[in-house]
């Protein structure tokens, strides 16, 4: 089991987090080694697994907080959970559906911090959310980037990173997904350096996925 950045495993081609809970969250296959037990990571369930099989570096530590939109039922909010062994996520979900598994995941995790909120509207849970290490967003809406970027000026330390998944198709359904990545790429610079990014393909179609840092 060989650790590829902090808190994430490799072993025979499979990523994987150390297990914090024995719960399994979304059918995930879990092994034993050197006297531990990890839980699969499944690049195809998961935009950050897929960046890292892509070898994009996080740059997320065991003691970062992070603020994740779209949060959705946990699956990878789970395994942010498994790596900040002394930090927190803070899991903010607009759907009330889906926000039920999240907040059972919660209930079996103490570093977990569920929001029912509408991640376009930053000030609903800025007295609940400290400034954070990292900015995690998975939001499949037109203007994810314009989310994004409000969402980071109040929320994001000023030496911190951010991470974000861009669906093309949910900003355009009809235009080539390199011009609208090349569009989202220009809005993001007004407010970050793009340190590095990678396309996740083969584990998602259309998605190109962003690691940033503020301009100084």
């Amino acid at each position: 089991m060989d650790e590829i950045q902090t808190g994430i495993y490799k072993q025979n081609g499979k990523l994987y987090t150390k297990a914090a809970s024995s719960e399994k969250v979304y059918g995930e296959s879990f092994i034993d080694a050197k006297g531990e037990t990890f839980r699969e990571w499944v690049p195809e369930r998961s935009k950050v697994g897929a960046a890292v099989m892509n070898k994009l570096d996080l740059g997320v530590e065991k003691t970062d907080d992070v603020l994740y939109l779209g949060a959705a039922s946990g699956t990878t909010v789970s395994h942010f959970s498994d790596i900040l062994e002394d930090g927190y996520v803070y899991a903010v979900e607009y759907s009330d559906t889906v926000f039920r598994g999240l907040l059972k995941l919660a209930e079996q995790r103490e570093n977990i911090v569920p929001f029912l909120d509408n991640a376009r509207k930053p000030e609903n849970y800025e007295d609940m959310v400290p400034k954070v290490d990292v900015v995690f967003q998975d939001i499949s809406q037109r203007d994810q980037p314009e989310i994004f970027i409000r969402n980071c000026e109040k929320f994001l330390k000023d030496d911190g990173t951010g991470l974000l998944a861009v669906k093309a198709r949910s900003i355009s359904s009809t235009r080539d997904e390199q011009k609208v990545f090349e569009e989202v790429r220009e809005k993001i610079r007004e407010v970050f350096v793009i340190v590095d990014e990678t396309e996740l393909e083969p584990y998602e179609k259309e998605h190109l996925f962003l690691k940033l840092k503020k301009k100084q």
